[in-house]
C-alpha cells in the first residue's frame, strides 16, 4: 500500500488545499455557535403562509409555494478546497450544493456560482478549471450554470446557489420523522478523516480516490424518494456529521434514535486513519455542540460519527408501510442499503449508539 502519496494533479496547478485553513464542509461553523448567531440576529420575519420551509427549522433548503401543486426550492452552499485538483474541487462543491435540493425530495432547475479567489496567489486559469468542474456536474444534473458572483478573497472559496422545484405533496423535511421508522444512509462515512489524512500526507491514493468518488456521486435518488409517502423525513449528512444531522431530525420530530454502529457504511481504511489521529478540527467542534444529546461513546466512535462529511449521503427515515417502495427505488439506483438504526418515542437520551 502506498502511504504518504499526494493527489496526482497537473504540475502547472498548485495544490489548492495549501491555500485554505479548512477543508470542505469541515469549514462549517459549529452547530452551537450557529445557534448563537441566529439567536443574536433579531426578530424572525413576519410569517408567510407560502414559505413552507424557512429558517425557523434546521432544514437543508428554503421552500416557497408558488401554486396549489408546486413549490420552489432555494439553497446555497460553498466552502474551501477539500482536494488539490481545481476541476475536482469545482465538481465536489457543486455536487454538495445540489444535494440540498435532492434532500427536500425535489429536482434542481439551475445554479449560480459563488467564487472567492486569491487573485494575487492563484491564476485565473486555475479558477477557470474550478468552473469547468462545476459545469460538468451541472450538465450531469441536467441544469445550467446560469451565472454567478466573484470576489477577491484571502482563500479560495467555491460553491453554488441552487434553485429547484418540488411537488408540494412530495416535499420532504427533516422534522417530520416518526417513531418506528427505520434509518438509512445512502453514502459511507469517513470523508473528513481521509481528506484530513491527505492534508497530512498520510492518505493512500486508493483511499483518497474512494473518498473522492463518494463525494462526486449526486444524491439524485432523493428526487425519486420524494414520491414515496412512507419516506417520512430526509436530510443530507454534511459538515455536522451523522450525529449532528440526526440530532436535528430528532429534535425537530420529537423522537429519539437508536444507531447500530456495526451497521454503519464506512469508507475503506477509515479505522486506520482514526488510529493515526487524522481527525478534522470540525469533529471536536461538532461533538462539543451536541455530544450531551448522545450516549457515551469512545474516542474512535466520536471520530467517525461526528466526522464532518462533505457531499455526504442522504439520511432517510422510512416507515414500515413505505419500506417496500423505498427498497425498489434504492435498487433502481444500484444501491444495496441496510438500516443503520431506528427511531423511537422520545427518551431522555436523544441518540443511543449500541
Amino acid at each position: 500500500m502506498s502511504n504518504s502519496l499526494k493527489e496526482p494533479i497537473s504540475s502547472k496547478y498548485p495544490p489548492l488545499t495549501k491555500f485554505s485553513h479548512g477543508a470542505g464542509c469541515g469549514c462549517k461553523i459549529a452547530p452551537s455557535v450557529l445557534q448563537d448567531i441566529l439567536a443574536a440576529s433579531g426578530s424572525p420575519m413576519t410569517p408567510d403562509a407560502s414559505l413552507l420551509v424557512g429558517n425557523n427549522t434546521c432544514d437543508d433548503a428554503a421552500v416557497y409555494q408558488i401554486s396549489d401543486r408546486e413549490a420552489v426550492i432555494s439553497t446555497t452552499d460553498f466552502f474551501m478546497p477539500i482536494v488539490d485538483d481545481p476541476f475536482d474541487f469545482g465538481r465536489i462543491a457543486s455536487v454538495n450544493a445540489i444535494s440540498d435540493v435532492y434532500a427536500m425530495g425535489g429536482s434542481p432547475l439551475m445554479a449560480i456560482a459563488i467564487l472567492g479567489w486569491p487573485i494575487n496567489e492563484l491564476s485565473p486559469e486555475v479558477a477557470g478549471r474550478v468552473l469547468d468542474g462545476s459545469r460538468s456536474v451541472c450538465r450531469e444534473a441536467g441544469i445550467p450554470l446560469a451565472g454567478g458572483h466573484s470576489i477577491d478573497s484571502p482563500e479560495p472559496i467555491f460553491g453554488l446557489a441552487v434553485t429547484g422545484r418540488v411537488d408540494v405533496d412530495k416535499l420532504k423535511r427533516n422534522d417530520t420523522a416518526e417513531a418506528g421508522c427505520k434509518l438509512y444512509l445512502t453514502k459511507p462515512l469517513g470523508v473528513g478523516l481521509i481528506t484530513t489524512a491527505h492534508k497530512q500526507g498520510l492518505a493512500s491514493l486508493e483511499d483518497l480516490d474512494a473518498a473522492k468518488q463518494s463525494m462526486l456521486k449526486l444524491n439524485r435518488i432523493g428526487a425519486d424518494l420524494g414520491g414515496i409517502e412512507g419516506v417520512k423525513a430526509m436530510t443530507d449528512v454534511t459538515g455536522f456529521g451523522l450525529l449532528g444531522h440526526l440530532v436535528e431530525m430528532c429534535q425537530g420530530s420529537a423522537v429519539s434514535a437508536l444507531i447500530h454502529k456495526d451497521s454503519l457504511p464506512v469508507l475503506p481504511k477509515v479505522k486506520h486513519y482514526i488510529e493515526q489521529d487524522c481527525i478534522p478540527g470540525g469533529t471536536e467542534r461538532n461533538w462539543m455542540s451536541y455530544g450531551h444529546y448522545v450516549s457515551e461513546l469512545t474516542e474512535a466512535e466520536i471520530a467517525l460519527l461526528a466526522d464532518p462529511q462533505t457531499s455526504g449521503g442522504l439520511l432517510v427515515a422510512v416507515s414500515e408501510a413505505g419500506h417496500k417502495a423505498f427498497l425498489q427505488v434504492v435498487n433502481s439506483h444500484g444501491l444495496n442499503l441496510s438500516p443503520i438504526g431506528e427511531l423511537l418515542a422520545q427518551e431522555e437520551t436523544l441518540i443511543k449508539v449500541v
